[in-house]
């Protein structure tokens, strides 16, 4: 069973004869204990074209010292990373090579170097005796293990300082002031193993510098590129079931495709339609509990602000047992999803498409004029889709109408994201637009959800012989409520069609 520690530490440079100076002196420190020496071995893994060490992950096998066992370290922030544990074994524990499928695909994970490590270890406690920071002075031994440098070596001496758990952060901030103070520099590695492999591997190229986006073919690929990226950092995070992680995820899918549709004159439509396909799969497998999750909570607040005098029959426990029945996925289908070929073929594809572009002659164009072109196209047929849904009767008509709405103002803000780069504050006007549109017409829109799921509610109570009243009740709710979203629109686009300047 892996376990997750936030590790929030920072590290310094020092040569062999380094000598820490007294840290009593350093504000809330009143004792130093010395927790002795401990020998630290761990093996490194990483594909042959270390794709986890290019991305500032580190995933080791250690012996010694008091948490031996298998670790993977994934960045939060700088000097913050989640450092998720699993127990000793000879190989890679599927817990933890999971959480990096999205970075190595099919690739293997093999030993890339060996860390040898005396530790002398201080423990910075406060006048109660709690633990403020661990201390540790690192005389490091570096082996490669494999690829170009094999057998090279390297040593060196660094300090790490690490909050305690739960630790106030700018405490850090006081002991880097007595170490700088005592000549000592922060790292400029960030990380044993960076320092390992620079240090073994000298001749290994640079990763190519990220150039201005110069082209109109440039902007929507940096776009592109962005919810490429955003998707493989995601992954581990929806595995882990962190907040909001699905949310952002689906959300990076949906970017993407938009993208696709809204540059078809850059980019090759008869290339990008297929992925689009495949990303649109995604997202509904990503959704698949979250629409019902927002549907619930909709429903769940509308009922505890309902009066209980209005509260007729086993309401609570209908709308619970509604809600498990018609949740359609499970934490295990999400991941069994993540861990399919589809999936994996659909990252393989994308970087497919980056790496060798399908561009068209557009591409090359002016991006003011290229990319402008088609926000201002996305925008001519969202204020159709509006006039439609303002014309249209009240009912299913104008719900329709508005739902069609609220899809094009999506993929409006998304082409304007892109575009914001290139056009700078008209798009920003426009996203912020966009963003409020989406939200009037995407609470119309849970509305009529919610009025949906009402009407199943209230068919189930009936043909168990409960009272439908509070079905009722909550249902006029949401006409009114919808009624007031439909009534606020006209002077909402009014406003937004009046700023827009694309």
């Amino acid at each position: 069973m892996a376990e997750t520690k936030r590790e929030i530490e920072r590290k310094y440079e020092a040569d062999e004869s380094a000598q820490l100076p007294d840290l009593t002196g350093v504000a809330g420190v009143s004792t130093v204990v010395d927790k002795g020496v401990a020998e630290l071995d761990a093996v490194y893994y990483d594909t042959a074209d270390e794709r986890l060490a290019s991305a500032a992950i580190t995933l080791r096998r250690r012996t010694g010292g008091g948490d031996a066992g298998w670790h993977l370290k994934l960045p939060v922030d700088s000097g913050v990373r989640d450092e998720i544990r699993a127990p000793l074994s000879e190989t890679v524990p599927g817990a933890l090579s999971g959480l990096v499928r999205s970075r190595i695909r099919g690739a293997e994970l093999t030993p890339v170097v060996r860390l040898q490590s005396a530790r002398d270890v201080r423990d910075l406690l406060d006048s109660d005796g709690a633990l403020l920071a661990e201390v540790s002075v690192d005389a490091v031994r570096a082996e490669r293990l494999g690829g170009g440098g094999e057998g090279a070596t390297a040593a060196w001496t660094e300090i790490e300082v690490e909050l305690a758990d739960g630790g106030d952060p700018r405490f850090l901030d006081k002991v880097d002031k007595k170490l700088t103070k005592a000549g000592l520099r922060a790292s400029a590695a960030p990380s044993k193993l960076a320092r390992a492999l620079a240090e073994t591997a000298p001749g290994r190229p640079a990763p190519p510098a990220v150039q201005s986006p110069e082209t109109a073919g440039d902007h929507v690929l940096a776009y592109i590129r962005a919810q490429r990226d955003a998707l493989v950092e995601l992954d581990p995070a929806v595995r882990r079931d962190l907040p909001d992680s699905v949310h952002q995820m689906r959300v990076a899918t949906r970017r993407m495709r938009s993208a696709f549709r809204s540059y078809g004159k850059v980019l090759d439509r008869a290339v990008t339609r297929p992925i689009g396909d495949e990303l649109k799969w995604l997202a509904a497998e990503l959704g698949v509990d979250r629409d019902q999750e927002v549907l619930n909570e909709r429903l769940t607040a509308a009922l505890r602000e309902l009066p209980r005098a209005l509260h007729a029959g086993p309401v609570r426990s209908r709308m619970r047992t509604w809600s498990h029945a018609r949740r359609g996925g499970s934490r295990r289908r999400l991941i069994a999803v993540l861990d399919g070929k589809r999936y994996l073929a659909l990252l393989d594809t994308i970087d497919a498409l980056l790496d060798r572009p399908p561009l068209l002659k557009a591409a090359g164009g002016k991006p003011a004029k290229v990319i402008g072109k088609a926000v201002r196209r996305d925008f001519k047929r969202l204020s159709a889709l509006v006039e439609r849904a303002l014309d249209a009767p009240p009912g299913d008509d104008r719900d329709v109408a508005m739902h069609e709405a609220r899809k094009e103002a999506k993929r409006t803000r998304y082409a304007a994201e892109a575009a914001t780069p290139a056009l700078g504050s008209p798009a920003k006007d426009l996203v912020r637009s966009m963003k409020s549109l989406q939200g009037l017409l995407g609470d119309h829109q849970d509305s009529v959800m919610a009025r949906l799921a009402l009407r199943d509610l209230a068919a189930q109570a009936h043909a168990a012989g409960e009272s439908t009243f509070t079905y009722g009740v909550l249902y006029g709710r949401e006409e009114q409520a919808a009624a007031g979203y439909e009534a606020a629109l006209p002077e909402a686009w009014a406003k937004i069609a009046q700023a827009a300047q694309v």
